[in-house]
């Protein structure tokens, strides 16, 4: 027995609450909304400047012109399946509906300006630039914000947390907790302003780009500046020299900046569930939920782990699209035609790692316990400050100590040592009595430099 209708993916099925606001842009309903929209705009800018004759629509016409095309919605969506199950072309089926508005205001007259001049691509690439511009700022920004919002609340909290570092995976110089958030949020942050400063650009210059079919229709027209003027009136860059579609480059950066942050954001999760996996983080119980199907004291890092995944999909997918639509061949192939439909896809996964991500902040605390036993029980880092100091000492002739990483070598390298040895061996150093009550004063925990200053580069 067959199921009733499923959805295919996960986004429109397990994770479509996370999800939502993506489809008011990036679904084909989202793109013939914005097609409808260029379409009507294009109409009502050649009326308005009484190109080839025509007259200025009347005030009360144009609003309600623009109000269908705003207000499409479920109606406009089964016209529109039924208009190209005959076309079997989707910018074709919305001519059509345009022209079927116009008919009925009572605008037969000018119903020939509608697509005019128009290649298919020319209202595709407007209404791409239009749906992408909109959920990149309206929707992909504010969640990728709320997931920095949360990793400077919580730098700003630790930022005195001394912990001890592992670099190679082996103890090293100790660090504060806070200060390894604030390095996620400045790398985000940078990220963030690139792709706040995205270029939509679109262009409007006919089948092959070369204002042929306009220079038909009137020569003593300036098409590049219409042309220009008409773009930025839909709030985008022009792109003045193009073949039939516009090169999507613009797209190229974006998805490169949107698959870079999502590995950013990998290395975030990668981070945060070894801190878990060590004991740094206790994961706060959530009411009634499982860790583990039989295993019933565990609470496994799914946030982490399941922001992992979406972002290693989203990335992945973001990087095809840059491949995929930097090339066309000659002056026009359809590859980016499919391409596009899945760059909705490419941001809700990325969405869905955001959400896991906050979430998953939010369920875990701190064990500062086991932060501070780890750090005491390894006295052996400070061979690094000590080694420094003699530096000093020597260069400032109050040592004739030779090769002082060397001593320190033999020391400390692949032992554990106490507080102890260390200070014993501190005493018994050719250096200055000022250098040898300073190192004696320095434990694992003090031992974490300028870390709780640095993070004020990241507070509000």
């Amino acid at each position: 027995m067959s199921l009733p209708e499923q959805p295919l993916s996960p986004l429109d099925g397990r994770y479509r609450p996370m999800v939502a606001g993506l489809g008011d842009h990036l679904s084909e309903a989202g793109l013939n909304r914005a097609r409808v929209h260029v379409e009507v705009e294009w109409l009502l800018y050649l009326t308005d400047h009484e190109l080839f004759g025509s007259r200025r629509v009347e005030h009360e016409q144009a609003r309600q012109l623009r109000e269908f095309a705003a207000g499409f919605g479920q109606p406009e969506i089964d016209e529109l399946a039924r208009l190209e199950a005959t076309t079997r072309h989707d910018v074709k089926a919305v001519e059509y509906l345009v022209r079927a508005k116009l008919a009925e205001l009572g605008l037969t007259d000018i119903a020939e300006l509608t697509h005019f001049a128009a290649t298919s691509e020319d209202i595709n690439n407007l209404s791409y630039a239009i749906t992408i511009s909109a959920a990149v700022r309206e929707v992909w920004l504010p969640k990728l914000r709320a997931v920095i919002e949360s990793l400077r609340t919580l730098s700003v909290e630790l930022r005195d947390d001394a912990m001890l570092a592992h670099t190679h995976g082996q103890p090293a110089t100790p660090t504060t907790m806070g200060k390894e958030f604030a390095v996620f949020v400045h790398r985000l942050e940078r990220i963030t302003a690139k792709i706040e400063a995205t270029e939509f650009l679109g262009k409007f210059n006919g089948a092959t780009g070369t204002y042929a079919a306009h220079l038909a229709a009137d020569a003593a027209q300036d098409w590049p500046e219409i042309s220009r003027e008409f773009v930025t009136s839909l709030g985008l860059e022009w792109n003045p020299l193009t073949t039939q579609i516009e090169s999507h480059d613009w797209q190229v950066d974006l998805y490169q900046q949107m698959s870079h942050t999502a590995r950013i954001l990998h290395n975030l999760c990668t981070d945060v569930w070894s801190y878990i996996s060590t004991g740094y983080f206790r994961q706060i119980p959530q009411a009634g939920a499982t860790g583990s199907s039989t295993m019933p004291h565990k609470i496994n890092p799914i946030r982490f782990e399941n922001a992992e995944a979406n972002l290693e999909i989203s990335s992945a997918l973001l990087e095809a699209l840059a491949q995929t639509l930097v090339t066309s061949r000659l002056q026009r192939d359809l590859t980016d035609s499919t391409t596009q439909r899945n760059i909705g896809v490419a941001f809700g996964h990325s969405l869905v790692a955001f959400e896991n991500i906050v979430r998953g902040l939010k369920e875990i605390d701190l064990d500062r316990d086991r932060l501070a036993a780890d750090l005491d029980g390894n006295w052996e880092i400070l061979g690094e400050a000590i080694q420094t100091v003699i530096r000093v000492e020597i260069t400032a002739g109050r040592s004739s100590i030779t090769d002082p990483y060397a001593i320190l070598k033999d020391l400390t390298r692949g032992k554990r040592i106490g507080q102890a040895e260390l200070v014993e061996f501190i005493d018994g150093l050719d250096i200055g009595q000022g250098a040898k009550d300073q190192l004696r004063l320095l434990t694992p925990a003090t031992y974490a430099g300028l870390a709780s200053q640095l993070v004020g580069y990241i507070e509000r």
